[in-house]
């Protein structure tokens, strides 16, 4: 027997020892008649999850995710502290409902014929969408699939849809498996080792930026609907507070902002510039994180966040040059230059220093009424636009009515600087007024994509490491769903 075959059968032995193990203390387990009342009795709601980038994931700020922030609002909701187990995948977290807990929270697809479980309201529309490795004849419709080695995680509700097109191209086969997450999916796919996936579309958007080389290609059916699911025999009572909760979160339009804040920003990267992002985040970025994360020890910044505005100025091009003398890799003017102290405008040493002293020099100048990111957004407007126009558009906001103290309402009218009857009333005058407010929209996203990246690099090795042997043997993690002719 060879080396990996028994590697095979001792993993296969000790996973049925684990979940022989696992469900013996549950063999009994029966959940009570009202599940409502008993959450409120223990003063805790138990939740079932995954930890996805569109899920529940720990974030600079700790918890987040979607789905996490609904059911953080609904324990709220019900005055009662959360528990999570993340350490599921999609199949499990269903198991785990059936057996105990009080709801699954995971990008879980409606499902009426689901035995044993009940489902909240419909929460998003989940649209499943075919990707392709980028360089592969584009796949735009059914047709295309011919061929190709296509993934899905099963019990996403994905692997339906597929089902539901091979019913009407019964040459379609596929591979699926619970236990493989979408960035994993389109890793496999730009790598090669798979030629497409079928994902629903906000994972993608939510996830194409770190995957440049896989393109969008066709919608498979129609949209299915994401929600919680209850264990049946906890009766109706939790089910049912959850539906007016999610009710009151859409009449209010809470729920709408937090679709568009999760899911709503693909378009803050044009995806051209993105891949060129992804490629010098490995190829430039290590010359220079040194000197980032030295000049935020010296101001308080997050080296990131430093790193990122870097990007937008020059594209951490050291000798870049702008056609009205800016220079350098934080594009430092002349003046500024000076008043920071830099001989070289060139030397990225002396250039990222002097762009990050000059950033927190604007920001403590900023009026104490600006707090919190808020204030830092302002700084890097002002960083863009100048001091002088920041407090031009902070005025126009109070003449809208608007507060001056928020980035939200100072965006806003800082665009209105480029029109006459407008900036002939400020100070300082004309000014291009909607490129500060790309500026931070550009500089936030690099931000949480270098933040993604410095999060997940050692899971990835991690991961790697545990799939070494996996990699060319997709055997191991998933099983094969042949034509039907």
């Amino acid at each position: 027997m060879s080396r990996l075959a028994q590697h095979r059968l001792r993993l296969s032995a000790l996973l049925l020892l684990g979940v022989v193990l696992y469900l013996l203390p549950y063999r009994h387990f029966t959940p009570p008649d009202d599940l409502l009342e008993a959450v409120r009795e223990r003063d805790f709601l138990s939740v079932h999850t995954r930890n996805t980038p569109t899920t529940y994931y720990e974030g600079r700020h700790g918890p987040t995710g979607f789905e996490y922030e609904l059911m953080r609002r609904f324990a709220d909701h019900l005055d009662v502290s959360l528990t999570l187990d993340a350490s599921h995948h999609i199949m499990s977290v269903v198991d785990a409902v059936r057996r105990e807990g009080d709801l699954g929270a995971a990008t879980l697809p409606l499902d009426p014929a689901q035995e044993g479980l009940i489902f909240s309201r419909a929460i998003l529309d989940l649209q499943p969408v075919l990707v392709y490795r980028r360089g592969l004849q584009p796949v735009k419709d059914p047709e295309g699939l011919a061929g190709l080695e296509i993934g899905t995680i099963r019990g996403s509700g994905a692997d339906r849809a597929l089902r539901e097109l091979q019913a009407e191209y019964p040459e379609l086969g596929w591979r699926e498996s619970p236990e493989v997450e979408v960035p994993e999916l389109l890793s496999r796919v730009e790598s090669g080792n798979l030629d497409a996936a079928v994902v629903y579309d906000h994972q993608f958007r939510t996830n194409r930026i770190f995957f440049p080389g896989v393109e969008r290609g066709f919608t498979i059916g129609e949209p299915l609907s994401m929600a919680w699911a209850f264990p049946a025999l906890g009766g109706l009572r939790l089910q049912q507070e959850a539906n007016r909760f999610l009710q009151q979160l859409q009449h209010e339009g809470i729920l709408g902002d937090l679709v568009d804040r999760h899911f709503g920003h693909d378009d803050y990267l044009e995806y051209v510039g993105a891949r060129v992002f992804i490629a010098h985040l490995h190829e430039r970025l290590p010359d220079y994180t040194t000197l980032f994360r030295e000049a935020a020890r010296n101001t308080g910044f997050d080296w990131k966040l430093l790193a990122a505005l870097g990007y937008q100025e020059s594209h951490w091009d050291p000798e870049a040059t702008s056609p009205t003398g800016v220079r350098g890799l934080m594009m430092l003017t002349l003046p500024t230059a000076g008043e920071m102290g830099v001989d070289d405008r060139l030397d990225p040493a002396q250039s990222i220093d002097g762009g990050a002293r000059y950033l927190r020099h604007i920001k403590d100048r900023l009026p104490d009424s600006i707090q919190g990111e808020d204030r830092l957004f302002m700084a890097m407007a002002a960083y863009n636009v100048g001091l002088g126009h920041l407090y031009d558009a902070r005025r126009i906001t109070e003449q809208l009515d608007g507060d001056p103290d928020r980035w939200k309402d100072v965006r806003e009218a800082l665009p209105l600087l480029q029109k006459r009857e407008w900036h002939s009333q400020t100070r300082h005058g004309y000014a291009r007024g909607g490129e500060p407010v790309i500026y931070v929209r550009n500089i936030r996203r690099y931000y949480e994509i270098l933040t993604y990246v410095d999060r997940s690099q050692q899971q990835y090795l991690q991961l790697n490491d545990l799939n070494g042997e996996a990699a060319d043997d997709d055997g191991l993690l998933f099983d094969i769903v042949p034509p039907i002719r």
